[in-house]
């Protein structure tokens, strides 16, 4: 019996470390971090083989490297770090079902969101059409009254109209950012914190910066429309979301806030 209940324990022991490996790998592939991520696995599959054949003065030196680089690699992969953390800090492990959605284990149906997302996303493409250009934050799980102070506060239901007049360009209310709870727009003109990234393109303003790095620090949605271009963006955990229609969009944005 004991020796039933090791083996499954040595089961569920490997599973864990792989989805950890797994959801690692999620965080650091497309960045940079990749590579380092790579070299890292293979020093320490080197080390445990240098152990195993007993080659003490190689193991004794990739062990200290180990121990020591521990400490680099926190400055490494801070922002990895951030969002790993931010992903399981900001579960509310009071409701289960919700943890699991964010693991990808359960998804609900888009029609969960209790936001107009079709009135958001409509007026970002009118506001495409006319190159107003446009900077949306959504709230998720973390709080935003960190940024919310910096701008003016309000209280008024999501739709399309309110959202394009707030962005017309001679309302004294379109500069900076709106920040959307539930279905209700709660602030407008907020500053938001503007991404470290030095690998991101040029073209990028700084609107696409700032969308991009609320999305670093918190687990809110960010959409932007170019004033120059008049393309519209989905930011989510400090990536760009490729999508091709509107729709598509909708139900994106609809799944993730599920």
């Amino acid at each position: 019996m004991d020796l039933i209940n090791l083996r499954i324990l040595d089961i569920l022991d490997i599973v864990l470390v792989a989805l950890l490996l797994y959801y690692i790998y999620k965080l650091v592939k497309g960045t940079a971090a990749i590579n380092i991520f790579i070299g890292i696995v293979m020093i320490y599959l080197v080390w445990k083989l240098t152990q195993f054949l007993a080659m003490e003065m190689l193991s004794s030196v990739l062990g200290e490297f180990i121990g020591v680089g521990m400490f680099a690699l926190i400055v490494v992969f801070q922002q990895e770090i951030r969002k790993f953390l931010l992903m399981i800090g900001s579960t509310n492990f009071g409701r289960r079902r919700k943890f699991l959605r964010q693991l990808k284990f359960i998804r609900d149906t888009p029609e969960d969101s209790v936001t107009n997302v079709t009135a958001i996303v409509n007026a970002c493409s009118e506001m495409a059409k006319t190159h107003t250009g446009a900077l949306i934050v959504i709230k998720r799980n973390t709080s935003l009254d960190f940024v919310k102070t910096s701008g003016d506060a309000m209280d008024v239901l999501v739709n399309t109209p309110i959202i394009e007049s707030i962005f017309y360009k001679n309302s004294p209310l379109h500069d900076g950012a709106m920040i959307i709870e539930d279905n209700s727009i709660v602030a407008t003109r907020v500053i938001l914190p503007v991404t470290n990234d030095n690998n991101m393109p040029l073209r990028f303003g700084l609107r696409h910066r700032a969308a991009v790095g609320i999305s670093e620090k918190t687990d809110a949605l960010a959409l932007v429309v170019s004033e120059e271009t008049g393309k519209l963006s989905y930011i989510k955990n400090g990536e760009f979301v490729i999508f091709k229609t509107e729709e598509e969009l909708i139900e994106k944005i609809k799944r993730d806030l599920v």
